[in-house]
C-alpha cells in the first residue's frame, strides 16, 4: 500500500491544476495524494500570497526569475545554484514533458535538413526583452525570420501549433525573458523537441544543463553581432549544420541530473519524511556562478 499524503497547492498561474500537474504526476505513482484544505505540505508559487494564511510544512516553485524566501518557506524547488540543503534545482523545462524525450537515438542529420522548408522563426508575445527583440532585427538583415507570435508577428497570424511551427525551420530563436545564473525555461526545449536548431539566450551556464556543442550558444560569442554570423556561417555550410543535428542535447546522451525524476523524487522524499515546518531566518548562499564557466568567460562576467 502507497503511503498517504495530504498535499494542497497554492498561488499557481490562473491555469493550473492540482490534480493534473508536474508535481502530482511525479509523486502519485509513489503516494497516495488527498488534495486537502488543510494539508501536512503546501506547494506553492509566486502569483499571490495566500500562502501565507495556510498550514502545513511550505514548499515553494518557481520557474520565474525571482529567488526564494526561506523566511516564508521550509523546502524550495528553483532554478537557482543555491549552497542549502532545503533546496532543489529544478528547471521549468522539466514541466515540459518527459526529459528523456530528448535523448537522442540514431540522428538522420541529411533527412532532417532535406526537410527544412524555411530559415528561421521568432515566437514571442512579451515585447520587454530588449535583447531578444534586438537579435530578431540584426538577424533579418541577412534573412526573413518568420515571427508567429504576438510580437512583431509578420506571417499573418499566430501560430496554432507551435512545435509543427518550428519543425519547418533550421533555426529557432530561444532567448528567455531575462538572463540570469541557472534560468534555463522551456525556450530552448521546444525547438529541440521539433529538431530546429536553437540560437539561445538566457542562461549563462546553460551548459550545465544542456550539451553546448548542439545548439548555438550566445555565451559562446559574447555579441548579438558575433551570434549573428555564426548562425550565417551555419546556415551556408550544410555539412556544419548537420554536425549539430547529431549532437547529442544531453551531455552524454543522458538526462541531465536536475531534472532525472528519480532525482526529483528523492528530493520530494526527504522533504515528506520531515515532521512539520523547519523554516528559520538564515539568508540563503547562491553558489558562485561563475566558478563553472571557463576562464574567458569567468573574465567577461567579472
Amino acid at each position: 500500500m502507497k503511503p498517504r499524503i495530504r498535499l494542497d497547492y497554492a498561488d499557481f498561474w490562473g491555469i493550473f491544476r492540482p490534480q493534473n500537474n508536474y508535481f502530482t504526476h511525479l509523486l502519485s505513482p509513489h503516494y497516495e495524494i488527498e488534495i486537502a484544505e488543510q494539508p501536512d505540505f503546501l506547494i506553492y508559487s509566486g502569483f499571490g500570497n495566500t500562502f501565507r494564511r495556510r498550514t502545513g510544512t511550505r514548499i515553494f516553485y518557481t520557474g520565474e526569475n525571482c529567488r526564494p524566501n526561506f523566511r516564508e518557506c521550509d523546502f524550495a524547488f528553483t532554478f537557482d545554484f543555491v549552497d542549502r540543503a532545503e533546496h532543489y534545482r529544478l528547471p521549468l523545462y522539466a514541466w515540459y514533458g518527459d526529459p528523456g524525450m530528448l535523448v537522442k537515438g540514431e540522428v538522420a542529420a541529411e533527412r532532417i535538413l532535406a526537410q527544412k522548408t524555411s530559415f528561421c522563426n521568432f515566437i514571442y508575445s512579451n515585447p520587454k526583452c530588449k535583447t531578444r527583440n534586438k537579435f530578431f532585427e540584426l538577424l533579418s538583415k541577412y534573412k526573413r525570420v518568420d515571427s508567429g507570435g504576438k510580437l512583431m508577428n509578420n506571417i499573418g497570424g499566430r501560430v496554432a501549433n507551435k512545435r509543427e511551427f518550428m519543425s519547418r525551420y533550421k533555426f529557432t530563436i530561444a532567448f528567455e525573458n531575462d538572463s540570469y545564473p541557472g534560468y534555463t525555461t522551456e525556450k530552448i526545449v521546444h525547438p529541440m523537441m521539433a529538431e530546429s536548431l536553437p540560437i539561445y539566450w538566457g542562461n549563462p551556464l546553460v551548459h550545465l544543463d544542456f550539451n553546448p556543442r548542439s545548439f548555438v550558444n550566445y555565451f559562446d560569442y559574447g555579441s548579438l553581432e558575433a551570434l549573428v554570423d555564426r548562425v550565417i556561417e551555419i546556415d551556408r555550410d550544410d555539412a556544419l549544420y548537420c554536425e549539430y543535428l547529431r549532437q547529442p542535447w544531453y551531455h552524454g546522451n543522458e538526462v541531465n541530473e536536475f531534472v532525472r525524476r528519480e532525482n526529483v523524487l528523492d528530493a520530494f522524499e526527504r522533504i515528506l519524511s520531515v515532521s512539520g515546518p523547519v523554516r528559520n531566518r538564515h539568508i540563503f548562499r547562491i553558489l558562485d556562478w561563475r566558478a563553472a564557466l571557463p576562464s574567458a568567460k569567468r573574465r567577461k562576467a567579472a
